[in-house]
């Protein structure tokens, strides 16, 4: 479909980049080589101006989120359907899977289990978690979440297991 794909993290969008294929020229935007988190909000809100009638979704890291989750309060008052998937193992994992066999320590690089979820019904946009369950039950739930026709922001605060899948990667 024509799906804007928004990234903005380390560890999740790494992962998504991956797992994820965009479908078209400029249908995925991320925060670049750089890694300069909190572009998500700004990036979405550019997207739907620029293409209205496309849907936007943005691929938040956990901690990413923290920079521009605000934005959601933009999305509900100016009527923008917008949905954003959180990707939540409560941890900079990026940082971590360096940090923690370099110098023992996790240090500053715990985050909590936090209900995202909650903070979007909160700003008036419909809020979800997802926990646990079988590929099919997950993918229903997205599908049903995630429904081009719903007019609402969305937030799915998807929580995560920690994973090497990335183990090895160069990360600045």
């Amino acid at each position: 479909d024509d799906t804007i794909l928004v990234a903005d993290g380390g560890d999740f969008v790494g992962s998504a980049a991956y797992m994820l294929r965009p479908r078209g020229p400029l249908q995925w935007l991320d925060p670049g080589a750089f890694g300069t988190l909190g572009v998500g909000g700004g990036f979405a809100l550019g997207t739907k101006a620029v293409y209205p009638d496309k849907p936007v979704l943005i691929l938040f890291g956990d901690g990413a989120c923290g920079f521009s989750l605000m934005e959601f309060d933009t999305f509900v008052r100016h009527k923008l359907p917008i949905s954003a998937i959180i990707g939540n193992d409560a941890c900079w994992s990026q940082i971590a899977r360096d940090q923690i066999p370099w110098f023992n320590s996790i240090v500053g690089c715990e985050l909590a289990f936090t209900n995202y979820e909650k903070v979007g019904e909160g700003l008036g946009a419909n809020g979800a978690i997802i926990e646990d369950g079988n590929i099919n039950e997950i993918e229903q739930k997205l599908r049903q979440l995630l429904n081009l026709e719903n007019s609402k922001p969305t937030i799915i605060n998807a929580i995560i297991g920690k994973t090497n899948f990335r183990e090895g990667s160069i990360s600045v």
